[in-house]
This record gives structure tokens, C-alpha cells and sequence, in this order.
């Protein structure tokens, strides 16, 4: 495949940077670079344009560099809620990516941010604190604490009254034991009551027979 070499205008991802001298297929050049204004021929005219360019790609990297310094003060502050939907067990639905967060920046704070910047290992799938790499820039690297809280926590019982628990309690210890007379003294039989004497004083009642 032929190639030829150009100029770059502006960075092209996989070819180069502003200003870079690069050499690229021939109808890559032709059919989309030079119609979309993002390359020049490599000519004697040319060339005596790199250094402006130079020039210009310097400014502009020295103002994403300042941007983005500040971006990252302004977000390692920064606490961003996310808010997802689970099971009775707690676990999630799904899993948060990287374009989820980009989502909830700009929602949240109005962050515009290139999911690309937030580096993830891997998906969140579980709920509580994380905190996520944020690569804003070659040279700017922060952090942004997240906070992941379920749509549909579990219910939790509702405190009862100290005096309640405490007859729930002993009625716990009682489970399964026999229930228990209270002694009150023995009482005397129907024998013994029949025999009983009298009292001082008193005269014994006649029986059936001697009457």
C-alpha cells in the first residue's frame, strides 16, 4: 500500500499529535485527512508552517495541563452517589461502569468528563464506598470516592419498648419448662379436717348416729 507523508493539524488518534511529521496510506490521506482539514502535504511551502503549529500545540497542551490540575483538586472533594436497584439479599442488579459515572458527574455536578479518563479494573457490583482513578491528563492523575446505596434497602425491625423485650424475655425462659404451683403451706386433708377438735370453748357437733 502506497504511502505518503503529511503534516497533522490536529491530533488523530493512532497517527500522531498537532504538528507531527507522520507518513500514512496514500487514500487514507487523500479520501479523509486533507478533505476534513486534518493534515497538510509534506511540501517546501509546507514545512515553514510546522513551527507555528509547534507554537500552538505548546499553548494549547499547556492549558489542558492547567485545566485538568484544577478539575482534579475540584473532584478528589467530591463524593458522587449512585443509586441502584437490588434483591432481598442486597445484591446489585447489574454493575456500574465506567460510562455510568461519567453519567452521574454530569448530572451531579455538571463534570463533563471522557468515560475514557475513569479507570475501572474492573465493573463495581457490590454496594458501600469505592473509590475510582481518574486519568484527566498524561501528567494528572486523581481519585473520586464513590457511594453506591441501594433503591430498595432491606427493612430493618422496628425498635420495641424496653418493658415489652423484658416480658419477651422471660417468657423465652420459661419455654418449655413445667409450669410451677406456688406452695402456700400444705393443706390438710379431708381426713384431718373431719377429725379436727374444736376450738376452746366450743361444743363438738353432734354426728348423725347419736342423734
Amino acid at each position: 500500500m502506497p504511502k505518503t507523508e503529511v503534516i497533522l493539524i490536529q491530533n488523530i488518534v493512532g497517527s500522531g499529535a498537532e504538528s507531527d511529521h507522520v507518513k500514512v496510506a496514500a487514500g487514507y490521506a487523500r479520501n479523509y485527512l486533507f478533505p476534513q482539514g486534518f493534515a497538510i502535504p509534506l511540501t517546501g511551502a509546507n514545512k515553514r508552517r510546522i513551527e507555528a503549529l509547534r507554537q500552538r500545540r505548546a499553548e494549547r497542551e499547556a492549558h489542558e495541563f492547567n485545566t485538568m490540575s484544577e478539575l482534579a483538586k475540584g473532584v478528589s472533594k467530591l463524593v458522587c452517589l449512585i443509586k441502584v436497584k437490588t434483591g432481598e439479599d442486597g445484591k446489585m442488579f447489574g454493575s456500574i461502569t465506567s460510562g455510568t459515572i461519567a453519567d452521574e458527574l454530569k448530572h451531579q455536578f455538571e463534570i463533563a468528563l471522557d468515560k475514557k479518563k475513569i479507570h475501572l479494573e474492573h465493573p463495581i457490583r457490590a454496594l458501600g464506598d469505592h473509590e475510582v482513578e481518574l486519568r484527566l491528563h498524561a501528567d494528572v492523575v486523581t481519585s473520586l470516592k464513590l457511594k453506591v446505596e441501594s433503591l430498595t434497602p432491606l427493612p430493618t425491625p422496628a425498635e420495641k419498648p424496653a418493658e415489652a423485650r423484658g416480658r419477651e424475655a422471660r417468657g423465652a425462659s420459661k419455654e418449655g419448662e413445667a409450669p410451677r404451683t406456688e406452695k402456700r403451706g400444705k393443706r390438710p386433708s379431708a381426713k384431718a379436717e373431719a377429725t379436727e377438735k374444736p376450738a376452746k370453748g366450743e361444743k363438738p357437733e353432734k354426728s348423725e348416729k347419736s342423734k
